[in-house]
C-alpha cells in the first residue's frame, strides 16, 4: 500500500513541473496572465510562437510518459498503471507548484498513453489533428481525440483497467474544457493562430 501510494505521489510530481510557466519565463512572460491565462502549448504558441509552443508540448508529452515507463520498469502494471498515468494527468492540471491549478491535460494525457498503449495513442493522435485542422479549433481536435481513444479502447478489446483509464483521462479533457464548450456554443471560441493579449492583473 505505502509502495504504491509511494509511485501515484512521484507520478503526480512529474505532472506537475509547469513547463509552459518555466519556458515562459526565460521569454520573461507570466503565461497565467496572457491570452487563457493557461500553461499549455496552445496558450503558448498565442502568446510566444511556435518554437516555444513545442517546447512545451514536449515536455508535457515527456512528463506523462516518463511517469508511465519508470513506473512500469520497477514492474508496475494493470490498474496501479493506470492510476500512475491518472496521477501524473492531475498533477498537470493541479500542480502542487502552482496552487494546485494548472493546464488542461490533453498533451500529458497523450504521453501517457503513448507509453501505455503506442498503436492506441497513434490511431487517436491523427483523429484528433484532423479535426483540429478542420475546424481550427484545438479543443474540439483535444476533445475529440478523448473521445476517439475511448471508444478504440473498446473497439480494440483492451483490458477493463485500460478502457476505465482513457474514459477517466477522456472525462478530465471535458472537465478541463468546460469553458472552451461554451464559447464553442457561443461562437467567441479563439480559433487556431489566434493571437493572445497579456490580461489586466
Amino acid at each position: 500500500m505505502a509502495s504504491a501510494v509511494l509511485v501515484l505521489g512521484v507520478a503526480y510530481l512529474f505532472g506537475s513541473v509547469p513547463a509552459g510557466v518555466l519556458v515562459a519565463r526565460t521569454y520573461g512572460v507570466d503565461i497565467r496572465r496572457v491570452g487563457s491565462g493557461n500553461i499549455g502549448a496552445t496558450n503558448v504558441l498565442r502568446a510566444l510562437g511556435p518554437g516555444p509552443a513545442l517546447v512545451v508540448a514536449f515536455f508535457d508529452v515527456f512528463k506523462g510518459g516518463i511517469a508511465v515507463l519508470i513506473a512500469r520498469a520497477v514492474g508496475i502494471e494493470g490498474a496501479l498503471l493506470g492510476g500512475v498515468a491518472l496521477a501524473a494527468v492531475l498533477g498537470h492540471n493541479y500542480s502542487v507548484f502552482l496552487g494546485f491549478r494548472g493546464g488542461k491535460g490533453v498533451a500529458t494525457s497523450f504521453g501517457t498513453l503513448l507509453v501505455l498503449d503506442p498503436v492506441l495513442a497513434l490511431w487517436t493522435f491523427p483523429i484528433g489533428v484532423s479535426v483540429m485542422l478542420l475546424t481550427r479549433y484545438v479543443s474540439a481536435g483535444s476533445m475529440t481525440g478523448g473521445v476517439a481513444a475511448t471508444v478504440l479502447a473498446l473497439a480494440l478489446g483492451r483490458p477493463p483497467w485500460e478502457v476505465f483509464t482513457v474514459a477517466l483521462m477522456a472525462a478530465l479533457i471535458f472537465f478541463t474544457h468546460r469553458e472552451n464548450l461554451r464559447r464553442l456554443q457561443a461562437g467567441t471560441e479563439r480559433r487556431l493562430g489566434e493571437k493572445a493579449e497579456v490580461r489586466d492583473a
